[in-house]
């Protein structure tokens, strides 16, 4: 049998590729055997943040930062955070930042959520709400939290897995009338900061995430741990101040 030049370079380039891809997922399993999960302690409340491509750093890190700084309030159920998405790679912010998730929501082992934070992302308002395994995470989720909050066009995501059917919302101000015309059923509210309605607290978002944030931490600890946590990173906080709307809370 004759071989050709040609040949021969065929069967090298199908051995090259052939042989990338057993590395490439040599190093993939590699990688899943080095994943290390963050040490949740006990008695606490497990707070998950959603991310993806996309998210916006503001809605992410502020009530990140305010629920992590919980851990250093003596007497108070603190609360541990983590992220979740659906890949093992490293997720890309709006802005820039690069963050490993702690979980892939796809494949690992959750632990049970409590509190289900939704920071907005680049495209809460288009092709993320078409993401039926984001969505549908979502619905599992909200079975089982205690409370669901989100920031900015997070709360797309939320009227999108149908979870705030019968409630009150709000969202980024310039969106409201395009929540409004996408889910015409919702009651999506203007000139406030947040809403507080049953298990769901949704926000304007940006800076204004902090306020948010430090709201659910007044409705679950009290005031004063409110203050503490808001003078800790040098927020001057008042309630009465920030406009907002309770429809329904409980604990």
């Amino acid at each position: 049998m004759k071989i050709t030049f040609l040949s021969l370079l065929l069967i090298t380039l199908l051995s090259c590729q052939s042989n990338d891809v057993l590395k490439q997922e040599k190093v993939s399993k590699e990688m899943q055997q080095l994943k290390t999960f963050p040490k949740l302690e006990k008695e606490r409340y497990n707070v998950a943040f959603l991310i993806m491509d996309g998210t916006f750093n503001t809605e992410l890190t502020a009530p990140f930062d305010i629920f992590q700084h919980t851990i250093f309030r003596k007497n108070i159920k603190a609360m541990n955070v983590f992220t979740v998405a659906n890949t093992d790679a490293p997720v890309t912010t709006f802005e820039g930042m690069r963050i490993l998730p702690d979980y892939n929501y796809l494949k690992d082992a959750l632990p049970k959520i409590d509190i289900l934070v939704v920071p907005s992302a680049e495209h809460h308002l288009d092709s993320d709400l078409e993401d039926t395994a984001m969505i549908d995470f979502v619905k599992k989720v909200d079975k089982e939290a205690t409370y669901i909050t989100s920031h900015c066009d997070g709360a797309f995501v939320l009227a999108k897995a149908g979870v705030l059917k019968g409630k009150v919302a709000t969202t980024f101000p310039s969106d409201i009338d395009k929540m409004r015309a996408m889910f015409p059923s919702l009651d999506i509210r203007k000139d406030v900061l947040f809403v507080h309605d049953g298990k769901y607290i949704t926000s304007a978002g940006g800076a204004k995430s902090f306020e948010a944030a430090l709201y659910v931490c007044e409705f679950l600890y009290g005031k004063e741990v409110a203050k503490s946590l808001a003078g800790g990173l040098v927020i001057d906080w008042n309630i009465d101040a920030v406009p907002h709307l309770i429809i329904n809370s409980q604990k």
